[in-house]
């Protein structure tokens, strides 16, 4: 005689997974800023990766993670090799991103205007799949104008790193198809104070074309395993830039010492590593003594990409907050039926709809700025305004994501608590925020043109909406102030600054009732401190529809 299966519920009122789906094509707001910023001639190529993203990126990003690297400091005869061996899933999402351009589109059609903003797209999808191979792709980008500054390195070593070919075979860089660049600055004792740093470059020789050898440490060195670094070091002329390649110049394993990987809280996926110089060859970039503006040519591109990664990370928790909304039911009807429940997620959209507008405009600048130098001046000021406001609000608005779904929100399947634990990393990477406040006080006092260049993209709005209008005159008359008040106050400007930018790009963006919520709410106080307080009659069906359309 056979037993019915023991069965005590049905499983109902869950929603359907999300993936695969086309995390380009359901992006309207990123769509109308890669239009608006002058980057849709690549769209073709953008819309491509956005089907990957959404598809076979996610599921990998979900393997990566749950596989982080290890250190293999010693081969099985005690030789000390300092390898760290990924799970294959790292390696593929990197071969994806590298051969669709994130590292390199940007300066292999630098020709074409709206190239950057093209890249940045390309960034923005692949980073809502996974973050931590975003550095190794993100430094390997930003590298390019530093290494610029040494013409015989960039002969040699730009066409490998612009290459459109992931190569993870560790032999030295010279001989692979492809290139990836890591970054060395910070110290135990320094921080974000690298003049504080006590590694020492010698000269090798006279005729060694810039080689020196490097003794000392560095406490974060990102990305451990790619093919060079650029690092800082104390060299006779003072704190110097240097490219340091894994391998030494005759091939041998350079004298680069893995103590230990950073068991991080998030960014898994990716190797950081505290690591030892002991005599490891590299050569000289820039003018010696100039290390750190040589270094901030890279700086100035990865604070735009945390700007960027930010911006993702919220598009993605707004995405996986949204679908949940739109089959769950409670109380009689859908979540996203719900009045209260409609104005978290309709806050939420409104509010990374503003950073992505944001982020492209920032690589607008970034793009124009060879050839406009009204660009290159706002450049430098937006840049670090962007990187303290959009990375600041990344982690209450992943929490307030997870809060959509409840319990489920807080499980790892959902994928919201990796986004969570990712959340704070570019508010603290590349410089945190009072780095970045006392970045723009510095601009603003020292550069008269970025100044000018700043307000000049208001008042290119002016008349759009009279809160923004209200908000111009008030910044002018906050940084009238005095030189001590303003540096105690630096917060509180540069927060405002970002929210008059995030206004006029939404106003220049041409959808009133989008700009005049975001004005309302934003700059006109009527909005609370918490996301979902928007007023009611805020357009909270269009907010929805634009976030992520309903199947």
């Amino acid at each position: 005689m056979s037993l019915a299966p023991f069965q005590t519920h049905s499983v109902e009122n869950q929603p359907p997974p999300l993936e695969p789906y086309d995390a380009y094509g359901t992006d309207l707001p990123l769509r109308e800023a890669l239009l608006r910023e002058g980057g849709m001639w690549a769209e073709p190529e953008i819309a491509a990766y956005g089907v990957i993203s959404g598809g076979e990126l996610m599921a990998l990003g979900a393997e990566a993670n749950a596989h982080p690297p290890e250190l293999r400091a010693y081969d099985r005869f005690g030789h000390r090799v300092d390898e760290v061996e990924f799970h294959p899933s790292y390696h593929r999402i990197m071969q994806l991103g590298v051969e669709h351009g994130v590292p390199s589109f940007g300066w292999r059609h630098a020709s074409e205007k709206g190239a950057h903003v093209a890249r940045a797209a390309l960034s923005y999808l692949h980073n809502q799949a996974d973050q931590g191979t975003s550095c190794p792709l993100t430094m390997t980008y930003a590298c390019v104008p530093s290494i610029e500054l040494a013409p015989e390195l960039a002969t040699d070593w730009l066409p490998r790193i612009l290459a459109p070919m992931y190569d993870p075979r560790s032999v030295p860089g010279w001989d692979k198809t492809g290139n990836t660049i890591g970054m060395g600055m910070t110290e135990k004792q320094g921080g974000s104070d690298v003049r504080t740093n006590t590694t020492r470059a010698t000269p090798v020789g006279s005729d060694n074309a810039g080689l020196h050898e490097l003794t000392g440490h560095k406490w974060f060195f990102s990305a451990p395993m790619s093919d060079a670094f650029l690092v800082l070091a104390q060299a006779e002329g003072g704190l110097s830039c240097f490219l340091l390649p894994r391998f030494a110049p005759d091939g041998t394993r350079n004298a680069v010492r893995i103590q230990r990987l950073k068991n991080k809280l998030g960014d898994r996926s990716n190797a950081s590593a505290e690591v030892e110089f002991q005599g490891a060859l590299a050569w000289l970039i820039g003018e010696p003594g100039r290390g750190v503006a040589t270094i901030l040519q890279m700086v100035a591109l990865t604070r735009q990409d945390c700007v960027i990664g930010s911006a993702s990370i919220m598009r993605q928790a707004l995405v996986q907050a949204l679908h949940h909304a739109r089959h769950r039911r409670a109380f009689g009807k859908a979540l996203v039926e719900q009045p209260l429940m409609r104005n978290v997620l309709a806050d939420l959209a409104l509010e990374s709809e503003a950073s992505t507008a944001l982020a492209l405009r920032i690589a607008r600048s970034v793009d124009d700025s060879p050839r406009d130098a009204r660009e290159a001046a706002l450049a430098r000021v937006i840049t670090a305004v962007g990187k303290y406001w959009v990375c600041k609000r990344c982690a209450p608005f992943v929490n307030e994501a997870q809060e959509c779904l409840g319990g489920n929100g807080y499980v790892e399947d959902s994928n919201l608590p990796r986004l969570y634990r990712q959340a704070p990393l570019n508010s603290i990477w590349e410089g945190s925020g009072n780095i970045q406040c006392l970045d723009v006080l510095r601009v603003l006092h020292k550069e008269p043109a970025s100044a000018d260049a700043f307000f000049n993209e208001l008042q290119a709005v002016r008349g759009g909406n009279e809160l923004l209008d209200e908000e111009i005159g008030a910044l002018k008359g906050m940084m009238s102030g005095r030189a001590q008040d303003l540096e105690t106050r630096a917060r509180t400007l540069v927060e405002r600054m970002a929210l008059a930018l995030e206004a006029s790009c939404l106003v220049r963006g041409g959808n009133v009732a989008i700009a005049d919520a975001f004005c309302e709410s934003r700059l006109g106080g009527a909005h609370g401190s918490a996301f979902g307080t928007l007023p009611s009659d805020a357009p909270f069906d269009a907010l929805l529809e634009r976030a992520l359309p309903a199947a």
